[in-house]
């Protein structure tokens, strides 16, 4: 066996089963779950529409590349969006089966196993799958923290040269999971300066970009602020995105990889072996989604409302406030010590019914610290009225505390 499996720790949601074992909540309080990024908006009906009547598609191997249709819809939805130039569908542009599989196999192309010494590069807390794939391809994670004393900004300059000089590859999350923060263009421009000086790859996982809260304010995206600071060739950057959240469609597994040509040319290539073609079916789903804003609006005003009404009620006892976009709420229980993020986590199970993931599951020991320690991750992703009566249920566990 791959002896880089040993490397691998448990999935944050492996540890959450650990820690609820023996735990019997109320019997007569439903179980409500705000701790798995799963949107439960409903699908569109166009999408679930497309999908069916492009069942023939299943009598046909897709190619890898994806259809032309496709990656035009999804060239020019970049283009909409970001307000630049549409990337070359062709050269510049991949469809994926989710971003969570790409981000994880592009670390297996982009690693160069030959340099004794590889760093890839993570925020802290972070998507697990950036540490997996580091370790499985060979390389060394590295921790940047993102702590409420910076408002969780990713201090790029906190790293030395000599270990600049090892990295191979960052990953960055924007906006990020689980704090919700997006980078400005200053943060880009600093991390494009690091790449050219040291050659490292970045990047750019996307795929909260389009959950926010003001419609005249769209989070920033990477190949928007290459362009924005002439780097219209997109040099050593991709951005990874996906219709999940987006369109509420997790099960459709449906994303797609975008930037420098020569990154996606390679990428191309280990993807033939890799045997990650979309099925057909999907791709015409997919293209109906990208092609369409209009239940994209209507999602994030179910977040708004949603976010609107709860936030409030949290942060009457725990540390917390709007995220810059995302869908989650990230919350300090460090008022409620003794008690750490684990034992508030497994109380709130035990008296409320509430699931909730601790922070510290999502993080790891970087410079003496666990930056998730103390904090929890609230997913608001269930309907409306199951977060009200979710707040409801944390305040008066809260009030009990």
């Amino acid at each position: 066996m791959n002896p880089h499996l040993n490397q691998l720790q448990p999935y944050p949601f492996e540890k959450l089963r650990q820690l609820f074992a023996g735990v019997v909540p109320p019997a007569g309080l439903g179980e409500i779950k705000l701790s798995i990024g799963e949107p439960q908006h409903a699908t569109p009906n166009f999408i679930k529409s497309a999908l069916t009547e492009h069942l023939a598609g299943m009598a046909n191997y897709p190619t890898t590349q994806g259809c032309d249709a496709l990656r035009l819809a999804i060239s020019a939805w970049i283009g909409r969006r970001y307000s630049i130039a549409a990337p070359d569908a062709a050269t510049q542009v991949l469809p994926v089966n989710g971003s969570r599989e790409a981000l994880f196999s592009f670390a297996q192309a982009v690693i160069d196993g030959s340099r004794p010494g590889a760093l890839v590069l993570c925020p802290n807390p972070f998507y697990q799958i950036y540490e997996g794939a580091a370790y499985l391809a060979g390389a060394t994670p590295a921790f940047l923290n993102m702590l409420p004393e910076n408002n969780f900004v990713i201090d790029f300059d906190s790293i030395a040269d000599d270990t600049w000089q090892r990295v191979q590859l960052i990953y960055v999350c924007s906006p990020a999971n689980p704090t919700g923060k997006v980078m400005d263009l200053g943060a880009w421009q600093r991390l494009f300066e690091l790449s050219d000086r040291h050659g490292f790859v970045i990047a750019s996982d996307e795929c909260y970009s389009e959950i926010y809260f003001d419609e005249s304010a769209a989070p920033l995206g990477a190949l928007e602020a290459a362009v924005k600071l002439g780097r219209h060739d997109f040099r050593n950057l991709v951005m990874f995105s996906s219709l999940s959240k987006r369109s509420n469609v997790p099960g459709m597994r449906s994303g797609f990889v975008a930037g420098d040509a020569q990154l996606m040319k390679k990428f191309l290539l280990y993807r033939t072996y890799h045997g990650s073609a979309m099925n057909p079916a999907v791709q015409a789903a997919s293209s109906s989604a990208w092609n369409d804003e209009d239940h994209v609006r209507e999602n994030r005003r179910l977040y708004r409302e949603k976010f609107a009404r709860i936030t409030p009620l949290i942060a009457r006892h725990l540390d917390t406030a709007m995220p810059d976009a995302g869908f989650y709420l990230w919350a300090s229980v460090d008022r409620f010590s003794p008690l750490d993020d684990t034992q508030f986590a497994r109380e709130l199970l035990r008296q409320c019914n509430l699931v909730v993931l601790p922070g510290s599951y999502l993080a790891r020991d970087a410079g003496g610290i666990n930056p998730g320690t103390g904090f929890i991750r609230i997913a608001l992703v269930a309907g409306l009225d199951e977060c009200v009566e979710a707040a409801r249920r944390l305040s008066d566990f809260c009030h009990k505390l």
